[in-house]
């Protein structure tokens, strides 16, 4: 098929491929070639009319992981609840169901766990992580306002929040079991609830134990 006939398809292509590849060889044992190879038929030249390398290509994987109408927290601003806590809870469900509820979302959360040691793709997730918790921070004001979280500085407590919530709980970053993991995610709660940010119920809790069997978290 000619290369530019309709080229979001072979973007597309090209990508869903990668991730695939990605997944099953490891992306440091993935080629560009691997890549071509299964595209059905694109060429070599296709794969780079629209990308430069794979590293290109792993960071539109990432670009992408969320749409604007699909990404949790702005499905949670404009989500109609009872105060700002309720809304900073809703986002981080919505957030975590994404793992299981969309094969995509949870591929990629998949790739990005596996990349988190070199230094390249730390970077991007915390560069992520400062993006959520840049959204995270008006509902945290929000709450302050209406009384359901305790008056302080909301971008300060996002941005904790975060570290807390994702650095701190990955095993390639803080090598750990799964009782100590526990126990982090207890202190995680104490601290949260005492900064009036208890978002730690019971769903949440049944969620983040689906994710540490989902991403192999905490093995001993």
């Amino acid at each position: 098929m000619p290369r530019n006939k309709n080229p979001e398809e072979t973007i597309k292509k090209i990508k869903e491929v990668s991730l695939k590849l990605f997944l099953e060889k490891g992306y440091d044992e993935t080629t560009v070639l691997d890549i071509v190879n299964n595209l059905g038929g694109l060429t070599r030249g296709a794969f780079y009319h629209h990308f430069k390398s794979k590293e290109e290509v792993l960071e539109a994987i990432f670009a992408e992981e969320f749409t604007d109408d699909t990404h949790p927290i702005k499905k949670a601003q404009s989500a109609q609840v009872e105060n700002g806590l309720e809304r900073v809870k809703l986002a981080m469900k919505y957030g975590m169901k994404a793992n299981f509820e969309n094969s995509d979302v949870g591929d990629i959360a998949r790739l990005a766990m596996s990349l988190i040691q070199k230094p390249r793709f730390m970077a991007e997730q915390l560069k992520g992580n400062q993006e959520i918790a840049a959204m995270l921070t008006p509902m945290i004001a929000e709450g302050m306002e209406d009384g359901s979280i305790k008056p302080g500085n909301p971008k300060v407590i996002a941005e904790m929040s975060m570290l807390l919530l994702n650095f701190w709980l990955i095993p390639d970053i803080f090598p750990c079991g799964i009782e100590e993991t526990l126990a982090k995610v207890e202190v995680i709660e104490q601290v949260l609830t005492a900064i009036g940010l208890n978002v730690l119920d019971e769903e949440v809790g049944e969620l983040f134990m689906k994710a540490v069997d989902m991403f192999g978290w905490a093995k001993e």
